[in-house]
């Protein structure tokens, strides 16, 4: 079974940012959200990730937003904030912001404003390790172009520069040469729709979308999963086949607008996102919808 000792295991939730009105960010929805995911059993928040539209926001409301999830984690709850930037510094500069602010590790992407190789791979991952505060690596290939292969990782951890990585391409076969080549390296599900599978592969940690709205099933599935108990996986199957035509959506290119609807309807509030994300189509719209009502009229929750 998997334990929680490293302030980056279990499940830490890709936090969804709510806005207002006007699009300026609502923090005491934020931090009601934050604290509302902690009493519903997850282990703590990922703010400005993608999924929380980092892209986005000034660097006053990038900073505020770390504040605002640190000051409404209880005792235990950790905060794992996205450090994406264009430049190794600005990375750097970030991961600090979230080490003052009381963040227990961040989670950083490769560079990634052109195909880097793996030199300039390594000195960003350098750079960052300046700041001081344990840093998770995050593999996106599909949106960055720079793939952090499994002896690239291997590199990066027998360095010291990285303690885990959130591994989003969906190819499970990864998460065993990981295992060879780094050993010590932490693996932590990084899209919602192979939790099972890259639980059974021995992920220790999930960065997840879906517990925005559903945390108390989607809490349960991990526990599962990860547990190395075969009855507990053949437990797991049929809940995971109910919630997988929802998962699925935490891969697709709409997954901001996605889960935020799927938070209105589940009675959280996600809302609108800020532009260049504009409103799904009707017909999007409809089909996630139904997926999640479905969920929910199963009992999900």
């Amino acid at each position: 079974m998997t334990t929680r000792n490293q302030p980056w295991r279990g499940i830490h939730v890709a936090t969804a940012l709510p806005f207002n009105d006007d699009l300026s960010v609502d923090y005491a929805a934020f931090g009601e959200h934050v604290a509302w995911l902690a009493d519903n059993g997850c282990d703590g928040v990922c703010p400005n990730g993608s999924l929380g539209e980092y892209q986005t926001l000034t660097d006053a409301e990038r900073a505020k937003v770390v504040e605002t999830a640190v000051a409404a984690s209880p005792e235990g709850f950790t905060v794992m904030p996205g450090v994406a930037a264009y430049g190794a510094a600005e990375s750097r500069r970030w991961a600090e912001q979230a080490r003052d602010a009381g963040a227990a590790s961040v989670l950083a992407l490769p560079p990634n404003t052109f195909r880097a190789d793996e030199e300039t791979v390594m000195a960003h991952y350098r750079e960052l390790a300046k700041a001081g505060i344990p840093v998770v690596a995050y593999n996106n290939p599909i949106d960055t172009k720079v793939d952090l292969t499994p002896p690239l990782l291997a590199r990066l951890h027998g360095e010291g520069l990285i303690v885990a990585v959130k591994e989003f391409t969906g190819d499970v076969r990864r998460a065993y040469e990981i295992a060879e080549l780094a050993p010590e390296l932490d693996l932590l599900v990084g899209s919602d729709d192979v939790l099972l599978e890259l639980g059974l592969a021995g992920a220790v940690g999930w960065i997840a979308g879906y517990p925005n709205a559903i945390p108390q099933s989607t809490v349960e599935l991990y526990n599962l999963v990860t547990s190395g108990s075969m009855d507990d996986i053949a437990t797991a199957l049929p809940i995971y086949r109910d919630l997988h035509p929802l998962l699925r959506w935490d891969s697709k290119t709409e997954f901001v607008q996605s889960i935020k609807l799927s938070m209105d309807i589940a009675g959280r509030k996600g809302g609108v996102c800020r532009q260049p994300r504009g409103p799904l189509s009707a017909e999007l719209a409809a089909r996630i919808a139904a997926d999640t009502e479905a969920v929910l009229a199963k009992g999900y929750k």
